[in-house]
């Protein structure tokens, strides 16, 4: 599995947690190895442009989503096709304000919005409230089962 993250920001960010993340998501998920997900993180100048260009929306927002090749879970242990999963945009500024209200760290508000990201490229979405309680558990369960094993791995 191809997984890059960039930072364009003054934030340490934890690229190996990052991607060591975005791997059990994907695994959990079934999706094909050979797929390529670009995280890249933006300071909330180059967020509020993209918001604007691609939502409409005014001001920054934590994460966007862009899917590429509309890669979707793989079935009954069956693993999906492969291609480009798509990119994730973070913005940490945004990321960390957001911790401090939720009474958590930056790190792991990063480690949710990558989840959410990834489940945005995978076609889930949370506009209707029966798909937002469907992607939520998800979410949830999977940053929760990834934060409850990553003490063995280290």
């Amino acid at each position: 599995m191809s997984i890059e993250v960039l930072n364009e920001t003054d934030h340490k960010v934890d690229a190996d947690e990052l991607i060591e993340l975005a791997r059990y998501v994907l695994g959990n998920m079934h999706v094909n190895p050979r797929a390529e997900l670009c995280i890249t993180c933006v300071d909330e100048d180059a967020m509020t442009n993209l918001h604007v260009q691609w939502m409409d929306l005014p001001g920054p927002t934590d994460v966007m989503s862009f899917p590429m090749d509309e890669l979707r879970p793989g079935r009954d242990g069956e693993v999906g096709p492969e291609g480009i999963l798509g990119d994730i945009v973070l913005c940490p500024d945004v990321a960390a304000a957001q911790a401090t209200t939720a009474g958590h760290t930056t790190a792991e508000e990063l480690l949710l919005l990558v989840t959410h990201g990834i489940l945005h490229l995978l076609g889930y979405d949370h506009a209707e409230p029966e798909d937002e309680k469907e992607m939520f558990e998800l979410q949830r369960t999977l940053l929760l089962t990834y934060l409850a094993g990553r003490g063995r791995d280290h």
